[in-house]
């Protein structure tokens, strides 16, 4: 039966290489490299502690979501597996929010505090399930404190809304793991919780529909399946990946569909699909650049409206198609090197762009996966150079420890910017431009702060960049108003109502400062009443504040002869 199962390439894989002498760490070796990688972690991101909510996605997340405050129960897991709230469909990641609520309430260093111990989690599976494949010890290691250290992964670990990527990268690593054990026991057991662990990561992020890509890499390199590259071997392998490939399809259809539906997919007007190719192509080369030397980050990188200097893409691909090339010409020699750059090219194919969700024309998040091919790629050829050079070893180690340490410094100033909304966005705004996302969010937390003068200032500046954006509209005028601007106040918000008649929080502001403006005519508190009415309706008169609201709208309208304005 196993003779069988070996000529379609289940052989048994003790080493992936059968000429290497390496040998697998022991018990004691093993607990001092968990130990160090757990203690690094936590020391880069010990800032953590001092870290609040953000109003970017957090708000809504977390601090506003009142469907998962009351924590786990019967109605919280069914609206988990049944909501497309926020524009995406993954119910492990409001489930592990919800459990936070329950454990922690809204608790903002607690709950920081989950993602960074799923942050270490993925670290120490990422070091066992590498050192298991391929028997490198010092390899796996410099890849797993390489992910654990870089600056890039802050966005994941320390912005609550971002759940989904380390909770996804959970079930990413250990679907990999189970992998590993199917094909070294050639068991169905394990082929069956393989593939339901992948169905678990795609239920907390989408973005994984690449694993089976990244599987047929794995049985390139290191696993070298199978022995005797014959069609008839190559096959089967393929043909056992066919039911995640399947899964992959469906989340595929599943988040596309809900996301459209949300208005998240940005449709070929706003940008257009030469722009959108441009873009993809400038930001894998980003990405490698800001992996390699990790700056100026920021939460959000504004999507170029207009297209891109021809030569940026042009470039690009240039700088794309040499590295391909050299490795291939490599392949035969150096096979890490094509799953490295394979892992990282295929994984970013969801978030690169080419379907447009959000506003962002790349962001620090979407490395969180990927860069593990390019640390796979740097890890494995660093120690190949180190073996032919004298004093390789302790060279290639120095510099490993001074480039680590200098990776942890970095991850703790990163992780400072995310104290508050005001660090972060103000280091935003300094190190990106024509933001105007960015400028709009600074505002309300300006606002919110009190700080009226500085949130008007901000939302100004976001409309000069794009003065289609209704929702800046909106926030300007509630800015405003607040700031007793009345009548132009009114203005913005009749903007953002004329393309937003169904908006409740819209129709039911211009109906207050309507009726707060003392220079009213009686018009506008016929306005005012018809606005409220509306959004009392959309609300189904449930909401007491609007329904106060349309009380006094009511009195003012019916008291216009004599002046008198109930809403001072």
């Amino acid at each position: 039966m196993r003779d069988n199962l070996q000529q379609y390439g289940y052989r048994r894989v003790g080493s992936p290489n059968r000429e290497a002498s390496h040998k697998s760490p022991s018990g004691r070796l093993s607990t001092v490299i968990c130990a160090a990688l757990i203690l690094v972690t936590i020391a880069a991101y010990e800032p953590l502690r001092h870290n609040g909510f953000i109003n970017l996605d957090d708000t809504r997340y977390v601090v506003e979501n009142n469907n998962i405050h009351g924590g786990l129960s019967y109605n919280s897991i069914i609206w988990a597996f049944k909501t497309c709230y926020a524009g995406n469909w993954h119910p492990l990641t409001w489930l592990s929010h919800t459990l936070d609520c329950q454990l922690f309430g809204l608790d903002p260093v607690r709950q920081h505090f989950s993602s960074l111990l799923l942050h270490i989690a993925n670290t120490l599976l990422l070091f066992w399930v590498l050192v298991k494949m391929t028997a490198d010890i010092w390899p796996s290691v410099f890849t797993a404190a390489l992910f654990a250290l870089h600056p890039l992964h802050v966005e994941s670990v320390a912005w609550a809304a971002e759940r989904k990527d380390v909770l996804s990268t959970l079930f990413w690593l250990l679907t990999m793991a189970s992998y590993l054990r199917y094909v070294r026991r050639r068991n169905v057991t394990w082929y069956i919780m393989t593939l339901v662990l992948f169905a678990l990561g795609l239920m907390a992020k989408s973005m994984l529909v690449t694993l089976p890509f990244v599987l047929l890499l794995l049985d390139y390199w290191p696993l070298g399946r199978p022995n005797r590259h014959t069609a008839h071997n190559i096959r089967y392998i393929i043909f056992e990946k066919l039911p995640f490939f399947a899964l992959s399809a469906v989340s595929s259809v599943i988040t596309f569909m809900v996301q459209r539906s949300s208005g998240a997919v940005k449709s070929g007007e706003i940008y257009p699909f030469g722009i959108r190719v441009s873009n993809a192509l400038v930001s894998y080369v980003k990405y490698i650049v800001k992996i390699i030397y990790p700056v100026d980050l920021a939460v959000l990188y504004p999507h170029p409206i207009h297209s891109l200097p021809l030569w940026q893409p042009i470039a690009s691909l240039a700088i794309l198609i040499g590295i391909s090339g050299g490795i291939i010409y490599t392949a035969r020699r150096q096979k890490y090197l094509v799953t490295g750059w394979l892992w990282y090219l295929g994984t970013l194919v969801p978030v690169i762009g080419l379907v447009q969700v959000g506003n962002q024309a790349m962001a620090d998040r979407y490395t969180y996966l990927p860069s593990i091919g390019v640390f796979i790629m740097i890890a494995w050829g660093a120690a190949a150079l180190s073996a032919k050079r004298r004093f390789g070893k302790i060279i290639f180690r120095t510099a490993a420890i001074i480039a680590l340490a200098i990776l942890l410094m970095c991850t703790r100033m990163q992780v400072k910017l995310w104290k508050n909304s005001f660090t972060l966005f103000e280091h935003t705004l300094k190190v990106t431009q024509n933001n105007y996302i960015v400028h709009n969010n600074y505002g309300i937390a300006l606002s919110q702060a009190g700080r009226l003068d500085e949130g008007i200032a901000q939302f100004r500046q976001s409309l000069q960049i794009n003065p289609q954006r209704l929702n800046t509209h909106y926030n300007l005028g509630l800015a405003l108003a607040q700031a007793g601007h009345l009548e132009e106040a009114i203005v913005y918000l009749r903007k953002s109502q004329a393309s937003d008649s169904n908006s409740p929080s819209t129709l039911i502001n211009l109906a207050s400062v309507l009726v707060m403006d003392k220079n009213s005519r009686g018009n506008n508190y016929a306005e005012a009443v018809r606005l409220a009415e509306r959004a009392c309706k959309l609300t189904d008169y449930k909401n007491p504040q609007m329904l106060d609201i349309l009380e006094k709208a009511k009195k003012a309208a019916s008291s216009q002869a004599d002046g008198n304005h109930p809403i001072k």
